[in-house]
């Protein structure tokens, strides 16, 4: 089993940047998939950016957030970080983190979550 627990949320202004955190444990992480994803009130979770614990490929991510996020990892500290700039409003949501085996762009394919974390974006 994997526990996930994301930290780092808040309220920001339009503009403002926001790293969240995500620490995982439990288990080995070489295998996984790691994920971000976001749900908005009143809407379903969408994707954000996904990469593979280890390996070369390169991190996957939401045209909505590219070139504004970016998904990062601490192999020693076994942490997944987002780096979030240029905030807007229609970025506020609970951000979760997620693992798996396998990846998706479908958070229904994913086994393993945190309890997210609520980023308000407003003026």
């Amino acid at each position: 089993q994997l526990q996930l627990v994301e930290s780092g949320g808040g309220l920001v202004q339009p503009g403002d940047s926001l790293k969240l955190s995500c620490t995982v444990s439990g288990r080995t992480l070489s295998s996984y998939y790691m994920a971000w994803f976001r749900q908005a009130p009143g809407k379903a979770r969408e994707f954000v950016s996904a990469f593979p614990w280890t390996g070369i490929t390169s991190t996957s991510y939401a045209d909505s957030v590219k070139g504004r996020f970016v998904m990062t990892r601490d192999y020693v500290k076994s942490e997944v970080y987002l780096q979030m700039s240029s905030l807007k409003v229609e970025d506020t949501a609970v951000y979760s983190c997620a693992a798996d085996l396998k990846f998706s762009n479908d958070s229904s394919a994913w086994r393993y979550w945190g309890q997210g974390t609520q980023v308000t974006v407003s003026s």
